[in-house]
């Protein structure tokens, strides 16, 4: 056989080898995942990266450890794709189980080809998305697997804050497995196929006799209206990996770029809506507050995280003029848009996460104050509301905050006020800035006068307009210099997007320390 006889029947086992290499745990298993309406992992992979550029690596890789029966099951990548591609033509590095294999599960091999993928992403300064579908831990291999998962955890943390980290869960995700995703920035589940939780349901009643089901224990519902665990519950493999896409626009690949900036075509064209249309003057009406997000930020541009948790406070990305900024902002319909502590939580971490990643925030105000009763402050309100108080004040991103029509107290200061380090506050006019509404103050700060008034109610009536006018106006405010500019509602993306385009170079440099401590 001449040499060119031989090269080419090695390329052609080769060639046969990978397409065999690709049906993981077999036909039948990944007909399983489909009937289940789930996507395979190399179905997954194919769907979410740019045609074409992805690259594996490590995909010879098998178990070592025998015994129990694993000799018998050995599979090149050990239940594991790790590899590289092009995502909206950002580099972005990945590690997609395959539950056909093992059940996905984590063993030594399996850990250490994520912990390389892992080490590539933070070396190379890009994002790092993890499709997680494992039974968890390789009971077999014992510590081997356990140690994987702490070589897995202590690279999440070290890629905190370095580079963009999203777990999608699209299959079970159960026991030490679920801490990885714990550490990640963002987290996906996919509604019917995904589940998350530390202790399974039969331990659970083997060990307090509760009863429970996975979805009722850990099901996507569950995380992303009780834990707020979750950002975002897709309804197929499909949306949510599209959501994993969309997200990705967003955001710089590492923390020492800025994020990408898009062409914003007609984004910019927003009809000019009266505030009477918007944010009803009587500041106890409700009102949708997306629709006044929309109203500012580029047409269709708003993506909302954790949309069914902590409702009383919205965070999301959107653009202005093409740039990313990070909105967060009460929701009146809510809890009135009190803060509480689920609130101060689901904002703290948002802020976090844009100072780490050079993002703007935008602050849309209108707050009554802490939710005030003995159960939030026997679950700590005033360690968890402190969160957000440091996190706004640890943030040298630009800051831009506009009140609405109500900012009282503690939680006026608590969004993003001047004296947190804002560079920009505004306010609409007929908004009100003060320790307290003006019916309350009004009863405290004339309470005599009131009481002695011949008409009581009609007395009350005119300390209470008094009250307004001189204190909780907001021209009092900007004559304090705790405000910079009272400005018409109309008048609100335009002045944000000339104060941002003066603010994006900031550069601000902070005392030196390790980190600080913040009031987890």
């Amino acid at each position: 056989m001449k040499i060119d006889e031989i090269n080419r029947e090695r390329i052609k086992n080769l060639k046969k080898e990978k397409v065999f290499m690709k049906l993981g745990g077999g036909d039948d298993r990944l007909r399983a995942q489909n009937i289940k309406g789930k996507m395979t992992v190399w179905q997954r992979i194919e769907y979410l990266f740019d045609p074409g550029t992805f690259n594996e690596v490590g995909g010879f890789v098998e178990l070592r450890n025998a015994g129990f029966g694993l000799e018998n099951n050995k599979t090149a990548g050990d239940g594991v794709v790790t590899g590289f591609g092009r995502i909206n033509g950002q580099i972005v590095y990945t590690a997609a189980q395959d539950f056909t294999v093992l059940g996905g599960s984590l063993g030594e091999m399996h850990g250490k080809k994520i912990a390389n993928i892992m080490d590539l992403a933070i070396q190379n300064g890009a994002p790092l998305v993890m499709l997680n579908d494992s039974v968890g831990a390789r009971i077999q291999e014992g510590i081997s697997a356990l140690s994987g998962y702490g070589e897995v955890f202590f690279r999440n943390t070290k890629a905190s804050g370095v580079i963009p980290q999203i777990s999608v869960i699209m299959g079970p995700c159960a026991g030490g497995a679920v801490y990885s995703p714990g550490i990640t920035d963002f987290i996906a589940m996919v509604k019917s196929t995904s589940n998350m939780f530390i202790t399974g349901p039969e331990v659970i009643k083997t060990v307090t006799g509760e009863e429970v089901s996975k979805d009722e224990l850990g099901g996507p519902d569950i995380h992303m209206e009780l834990s707020g665990v979750v950002s975002y519950v897709g309804d197929d493999d499909e949306s949510t990996l599209d959501w994993v896409k969309r997200l990705l626009s967003y955001l710089p690949s590492n923390n020492l770029e800025t994020p990408p900036v898009f062409d914003s075509g007609d984004a910019g064209v927003i009809d000019e809506i009266p505030q009477e249309n918007l944010v009803p003057s009587k500041a106890a009406k409700t009102y949708d507050m997306k629709q006044v997000i929309e109203s500012i930020v580029d047409k269709g541009s708003f993506l909302e995280l954790q949309a069914g948790y902590a409702k009383n406070i919205l965070i999301g990305f959107a653009r202005l003029e093409g740039y990313p900024v990070g909105v967060i902002a009460n929701n009146p319909s809510e809890l009135a848009g009190c803060l509480d502590i689920n609130a101060a939580d689901k904002g703290a971490r948002f802020v976090r996460f844009c100072d780490a990643f050079n993002i703007p925030l935008l602050t849309l105000v209108d707050v009554p104050g802490f939710l005030p009763g003995t159960d939030q402050e026997y679950n700590g309100i005033i360690r968890h509301g402190a969160k957000l108080l440091y996190a706004y004040s640890e943030a040298t991103v630009p800051k831009m905050t506009v009140i609405l029509r109500k900012a009282y107290g503690g939680a006026y200061i608590c969004m993003c006020s001047k004296h947190l380090g804002a560079d920009f506050v505004v306010a609409w006019p007929g908004s009100e800035i003060a320790v307290m509404g003006p019916k309350g103050a009004a009863n405290i700060v004339f309470k005599q006068e009131i009481k002695s008034a011949d008409d009581p109610e009609k007395k009350a009536e005119e300390c209470e307009k008094a009250y307004m006018e001189n204190v909780t106006n907001p021209q009092y405010a900007a004559a304090m210099g705790y405000i910079d500019d009272v400005i018409e509602p109309g008048e609100t993306r335009k002045t944000i997007i000339n104060h941002l385009s003066a603010l994006v170079g900031k550069s601000v440099e902070m005392p030196k320390r390790k980190h600080g401590n913040i009031p987890l």
